[in-house]
C-alpha cells in the first residue's frame, strides 16, 4: 500500500548520528507521518533491542507493516540503506543497560516460599525500570542536561497529577543547591502567571506520562513560545510532550499496579540532582551546607541520641 507524502514532509535533516538523535527525530516527525509508517516509528521507538538484532522481516511482521515500510522510515531519516540504521541500534544496545535482572532473580528466589505473587512481580518490574535507565546514551544525557540546568538562570519544574510528586521532589531538593528553581503549580488558573518569568536562558524540566495532563502541555507550549529551553521525562519518544524538548528522557513505568511507576523518574532526578552537585560550582556545595545549618538551628530534626 503506497503511502502520500507531502512535500514538507520530504524535508529531512542530516543522518543522526546516535540512538537518542534518532529517536528525537523520530518523534517530532511522529504526527505527520502517514498511518503505515506510524505504525513502523511506534515499534521502532518502543522495541530498540528487536531493531538491533532481528531481520527485517521479522521487525516489519511484528510491527504489522512490510518490510518496505522499515526501509522508507530509514531514508526518511537520511540513512542511506536499513542495515546502516539497524547499526545506531545495535552499537547502542551493546553499550547495554546496568544488568539487574540478577538482583530480580535474587528477590523472586528469596520469596519463592510465598505464593504473593503480586509482590514478586512488583519487585520484577522495578528492577528492570531501573536497569534501563543506565544506559551509555542516558549517561551523555544526563551530563547534557546538568550542564543545561546549571547554565540556566531560573528552572521552572512541571508535573500535575500523577507526575507532581516527581515535580515537588526534583523542586524540592534541587532548590536546597540551586535556590533558582521554583515549582509551578498552576492553581486557581495562575499558570500563565507563574511561567511569565521565564524567558531565554532559562530551563523548563518537565515530567508526563500517559494519559498526559493538558496543562503539562500548556506550559510546554507557554514556555517553548517565550524561548525556555525544555527538558523532558515521560514514558514514549512518541509522547506528545516530545517536540520541541532540547533533552528528553524517556523512562520506563512499567508495573503490575493500577497506576503507572514513577519509580525510575524519582531515580532520574537524583542522577540529575548529583551531578549537577558533582560537577557544579563549589556554591552549590556550600548551598547545601548552609540549608542543613539553618534547618538544625531551627530544629527541624530530631536527634536520635
Amino acid at each position: 500500500m503506497l503511502e502520500s507524502q507531502t512535500p514538507s514532509q520530504e524535508a529531512l535533516p542530516e543522518a543522526p548520528a546516535g540512538l537518542d538523535a534518532v529517536n528525537q527525530q523520530l518523534a517530532e516527525a511522529y504526527p505527520e507521518l502517514s498511518p503505515q509508517l506510524k505504525l513502523a516509528a511506534g515499534y521502532v521507538l518502543e522495541h530498540p533491542v528487536e531493531i538491533a538484532f532481528q531481520s527485517i522481516r521479522k521487525s516489519a511482521a511484528a510491527a504489522e507493516v512490510t518490510p518496505s515500510t522499515l526501509m522508507r522510515l530509514a531514508k526518511r531519516l537520511e540513512f542511506e540503506s536499513y542495515e546502516q540504521f539497524r547499526e545506531v541500534f545495535q552499537s547502542a544496545v551493546q553499550a547495554g543497560p546496568v544488568e539487574l535482572s540478577g538482583r530480580a532473580s535474587q528477590l523472586r528466589n528469596l520469596a519463592s516460599q510465598t505464593d504473593d505473587q503480586v509482590f514478586l512481580d512488583v519487585g520484577d518490574a522495578a528492577f528492570d525500570n531501573i536497569g534501563r535507565l543506565f544506559t551509555a546514551d542516558n549517561q551523555k544525557k544526563v551530563r547534557e542536561a546538568a550542564r543545561l540546568l546549571l547554565d540556566a538562570g531560573k528552572v521552572a519544574v512541571v508535573g500535575f497529577r500523577d507526575t507532581f510528586a516527581c515535580a515537588y521532589h526534583f523542586a524540592y531538593v534541587g532548590r536546597i543547591a540551586m535556590p533558582d528553581i521554583h515549582l509551578i503549580r498552576g492553581q486557581e488558573g495562575g499558570l500563565l502567571t507563574e511561567l511569565a518569568p521565564f524567558g531565554e536562558g532559562d530551563v523548563v524540566i518537565a515530567f508526563g506520562f500517559e494519559p498526559y495532563c493538558a496543562e503539562t502541555m500548556r506550559a510546554l507550549e507557554i514556555t517553548r513560545a517565550n524561548g525556555v529551553n525544555a527538558i523532558v521525562v515521560t514514558d514514549t519518544m512518541r509522547s506528545p510532550l516530545v517536540p520541541g524538548a532540547s533533552i528528553t528522557f524517556p523512562v520506563a513505568n512499567a508495573t503490575p499496579h493500577f497506576f503507572p511507576s514513577i519509580l525510575s523518574a524519582i531515580t532520574l532526578i537524583e542522577v540529575l540532582l548529583a551531578e549537577c552537585v558533582a560537577f557544579g560550582p563549589d556554591d552549590l556545595v556550600d548551598n547545601v551546607a548552609r540549608f542543613e545549618s539553618r534547618m538544625r538551628e531551627m530544629g527541624a530534626y530530631v536527634e536520635n541520641s
